[in-house]
């Protein structure tokens, strides 16, 4: 479970940033959220501050830097130019990308214009992602991307909190899951849904795509679970525009396998944690669900 967010910038860091950097001193701040690894404070609605939680949080946010130095020139969606600052605590500083998040029912209301040109925006990031030189992502810090935990206990309570016809199918469909080697394919970001998106709601466009966090190296496929999220449709279209850029083919039984392992993972940790169940179990639901996208055979 995430820990909560304060409700006010704490004073200390606070101090950090204008000690930092003192021609923020009368700036507004205010709690943007906070993550896994971070606290975010977001400055006059102009830029960000990222606080890491802990050791391991910290190791993080050092690597998320050099993967976006790396990674900037290549692509030509906005993401985070990140500053560092090291003494006496160690924070990141970027200009905030200008949009907010993307969640279902807004793409929902989308044009059709705007909901193609999405797809081809998203297409044209991984592809250009995916064609970066893996030795200097690699040196960079880059490895191979985390897997979900879909070990047979873990996901032991999720059977029986799951109607009976979607409980056989989620089963059959994850020991296709796991008899499959997954392998490194690409250097990719992995995690492209609305929440890390900076989108504009008024003109209907994309500005920009953050959180590199979890960028490493997995198969193509992959990028197009978290998109998943936003909608089924906007995978469709995503996959469509990608093998249009890239020539390279998607095999949708491997986004199905994929996606269907992301979903139950995530439902079996709600369990575990008490938060979010129905919710995840809805996602379940709908993944398995005829008319959402049917369990596709092996292949293409």
């Amino acid at each position: 479970m995430l820990p909560e967010a304060p409700a006010e910038v704490p004073p200390e860091l606070r101090a950090a940033i204008t000690d930092a950097f003192p021609e923020l001193t009368e700036s507004r701040f205010s709690v943007a959220g906070r993550g896994w690894h971070s606290l975010a404070i977001d400055i006059d609605g102009r830029f960000i501050a990222k606080f890491p939680q802990g050791a391991d949080a910290e190791k993080a946010l050092l690597r998320e830097a050099r993967l976006l130095a790396a990674v900037r020139p290549h692509v030509s969606l906005p993401v985070p130019d990140m500053q560092l600052v090291e003494h006496p605590v160690v924070f990141s500083m970027h200009r905030k990308l200008a949009g907010s998040t993307l969640l279902r029912a807004d793409y929902e209301c989308l044009s059709e214009v705007a909901k193609t040109a999405l797809a081809d925006k998203l297409a044209q990031f991984f592809a250009e992602l995916h064609v970066i030189d893996p030795a200097h992502m690699r040196a960079t810090g880059a490895g191979p991307v985390e897997w979900w935990d879909v070990r047979a206990e873990t996901l032991a309570p999720v059977w029986a909190q799951l109607p009976a016809p979607v409980a056989e199918l989620a089963e059959a469909v994850w020991r296709d899951y796991v008899a499959r080697i997954w392998p490194d394919e690409v250097y990719g970001f992995f995690d492209a849904h609305g929440w890390n998106m900076a989108f504009d709601h008024k003109a209907q466009r994309l500005n920009g795509i953050f959180d590199f966090a979890d960028s490493g190296f997995g198969p193509v496929a992959r990028e197009f679970v978290p998109v998943s999220l936003i909608s089924l449709d906007l995978a469709r279209r995503a996959m469509a525009a990608y093998e249009m850029r890239t020539g390279r083919h998607v095999r949708t039984s491997d986004v199905y396998l994929l996606t269907a392992a992301a979903r139950l993972s995530e439902f079996a940790g709600a369990i575990e944690t008490g938060e979010h169940v129905d919710t995840m179990r809805d996602l379940v639901i709908d993944w398995f669900a005829p008319t959402a996208w049917h369990r596709p055979a092996a292949g293409p």
